[in-house]
């Protein structure tokens, strides 16, 4: 109990930072940094998502090189979560550019584009871009990203959203989390799609659109991480229409 309830704790303290960061956002009115909170998040579920539910028949030379790749990513992954961050990031950047014989996901690309292995290699990509803040790239390789299971299509779509926001394109970016909330709605994928929306539309300042996008959350996904807090979202927008 004793355990659970400090975890409660540590949850309701980290949604309290996401929180406060939005709340800035919408007093300053200024870039829209959501992204920033969400992308190694994204990273870790995309990860969990290929390694445990996925098995794609990969010829022998695609699959050796990708797996040189994919372990720099979850140092990457690791790096950041522990709070090293500049180690992240250049575990990120050997998960691009390889080391020595080892193949990134760039090289990957290049020589088995075609191959299930080459596909999900610009996924990789794609994610280890956006963290690094390139997200011109970013946008390239997820936007060439084929996905094709229940997960990763809307995971996709919001990746590429948050790099769009980045690039302060908030118009497309909403565009892409209404579509991802769409696309194979679930309660992992879909209330955070539509509370990033909601925030882009207060940041625009459609706060019709940001309170609708807050209300599907609280009415359709009441087991999400997200529902907890929808209703200090909903207050922040009914208070400001």
């Amino acid at each position: 109990m004793k355990e659970q309830k400090e975890q409660l704790e540590e949850k309701n303290t980290e949604m309290s930072s996401i929180i406060t960061r939005y709340e800035e956002f919408v007093q300053k009115n200024k870039k829209y940094l959501i992204a920033g909170g969400s992308i190694i998040a994204v990273a870790v579920i995309i990860f969990c998502v290929f390694k445990f539910y996925i098995n794609p028949k990969q010829d022998k030379a695609a699959a050796a090189d990708i797996f040189y790749a994919e372990n720099y990513f979850d140092q990457a992954i690791d790096s950041i979560y522990y709070g090293n961050v500049e180690a992240g990031n250049a575990y990120l950047q050997k998960s691009l550019s390889g080391e020595g014989k080892a193949h990134g996901f760039l090289a990957v690309i290049d020589e088995y584009g075609s191959t299930k292995a080459g596909n999900l290699a610009k996924y990789y990509a794609g994610i280890a871009y956006l963290r690094l803040g390139k997200y011109d790239e970013a946008v390239k390789y997820l936007k060439d990203y084929d996905a094709d299971d229940f997960f990763t299509k809307p995971l996709a779509l919001m990746a590429q959203a948050d790099a769009l926001v980045e690039k302060n394109d908030l118009k497309e970016a909403i565009n892409l989390y209404l579509k991802a909330a769409e696309t194979n709605p679930n309660e992992i994928t879909a209330p955070s799609a539509l509370v990033k929306a909601g925030w882009c539309y207060d940041i625009q300042g459609d706060k019709a659109k940001a309170l609708e996008c807050f209300q599907r959350v609280k009415k359709e996904y009441p087991t999400s991480t997200e529902w907890p807090e929808i209703d200090r979202y909903i207050g922040i927008e009914e208070a400001n229409n």
